[in-house]
C-alpha cells in the first residue's frame, strides 16, 4: 500500500460571492444572516447565523477561517449581550411589579438600569465589526484563489477604500491585499 490516505481528484474551489444586499452591509449593519453563492451559481444560500454553512468552502484557507472564527465569536458575544440586556430588563420590571405600590427607582432597579445601559453600550461595540469579519472571510478566500479562477477586475480591485486628510487637503486612500 503506497498511500495511507485516499487520493482525491483535484478541484479548483469556487469563487464565493455575497448577495448584493450583503455586499453593502458595513459597520454597525443589521445582525442577520448573510447569503452567498459559489462560482457561477446564481442561487444564493443562507450562511447560517454563525456562518457555519460557509465553513466547508473556506476550510482550506487559514486566513478566511480565522476571519470566520472572529465572526462566530462576535455573534456569540452579541447573543450573550442580548441575554444580559433582557435579564436586566426583566429584573427591573419584576422589581417594579413586586410590591403593592409601584416603586421605580430602588437600589436593585438602579443596578438593573446600569447593567442594561452597559449592555447597550457593549452592543454598539460588538456590532460595529461583526459584519466586517464575514466580509473579510469572503475577501480572504477569494484573494487566495488562483488567477485563472478570478476575473482581472476582481484581482485588481482594492481591498480597502477610504478618505484621509493630509494637511488641509482630503486624499483618497486605496489599499490592496498582496498575496
Amino acid at each position: 500500500m503506497l498511500f495511507a490516505a485516499p487520493l482525491r481528484a483535484q478541484q479548483a474551489p469556487a469563487v464565493i460571492r455575497l448577495s448584493p444586499e450583503d455586499q453593502d452591509r458595513g459597520f454597525n449593519g443589521p445582525q442577520k444572516n448573510f447569503y452567498f453563492a459559489t462560482g457561477d451559481d446564481q442561487k444564493f444560500q443562507n450562511a447560517g447565523f454563525f456562518g457555519q454553512k460557509l465553513r466547508p468552502y473556506v476550510a482550506d484557507n487559514p486566513e478566511a477561517l480565522k476571519n470566520l472564527n472572529h465572526y462566530r465569536r462576535q455573534k456569540w458575544l452579541y447573543l450573550g449581550e442580548r441575554l444580559v440586556f433582557l435579564g436586566s430588563l426583566s429584573l427591573y420590571s419584576q422589581q417594579v411589579l413586586a410590591k403593592d405600590e409601584k416603586q421605580y427607582f430602588s437600589q436593585a432597579q438602579r443596578g438593573a438600569i446600569g447593567v442594561a445601559a452597559f449592555s447597550l453600550l457593549a452592543n454598539v461595540l460588538i456590532s460595529r465589526n461583526t459584519n466586517e469579519h464575514f466580509r473579510r472571510t469572503v475577501e480572504a478566500y477569494n484573494a487566495g484563489q488562483p488567477a485563472a479562477r478570478t476575473g482581472a477586475l476582481q484581482r485588481l480591485a482594492p481591498s480597502g477604500v477610504g478618505i484621509t486628510a493630509v494637511g488641509t487637503h482630503p486624499q483618497l486612500a486605496l489599499r490592496w491585499s498582496v498575496r
